[in-house]
């Protein structure tokens, strides 16, 4: 690994193939929490939560790209950064009200996102760099 290779520059990725990946994980983990006896509550609000932060980042993603458009910048900027809060509220409400919900919930949320993170730096990494 060289230095090079983080400071080379290299297309945004389509969010096509870490959507896909984290949702699997969503759609995979139902058996699995139907057959381990935890609660499908916690798999459905981590579901709703996830489809919910899709639905956001897709409307992020919508916003121009142009780098000389600061408004849309700071919008894709603050709206990243405030995806983590909508996902954590709900899930910390949850987790107070009902441990065993809000835990598996905030499980398979943190599973689902590590694997859509680890995907897309994959894809960012795997592209050709700019010229």
């Amino acid at each position: 690994m060289s230095a090079g290779m983080f400071s080379t520059p290299r297309p945004v990725p389509s969010r096509l193939a870490p959507t896909i990946a984290s949702g699997a994980v969503v759609v995979l983990a139902l058996p699995v929490f139907a057959v381990a006896g935890w609660p499908l509550a916690g798999w459905a609000l981590a579901a709703v939560l996830w489809a919910a932060a899709q639905a956001f980042a897709f409307v992020l993603t919508r916003l121009s790209s142009d780098p000389d458009n600061l408004a849309a910048a700071g919008m894709r900027g603050i709206g990243t950064t405030s995806r983590g809060l909508l996902v954590g509220i709900p899930l910390i409400a949850v987790t107070v009200s009902d441990e065993s919900v809000g835990i598996s919930a905030a499980a398979l949320y943190a599973l689902a996102f590590t694997v859509e993170l680890a995907v897309g730096l994959v894809t960012y990494f795997a592209a050709e760099a700019k010229p």
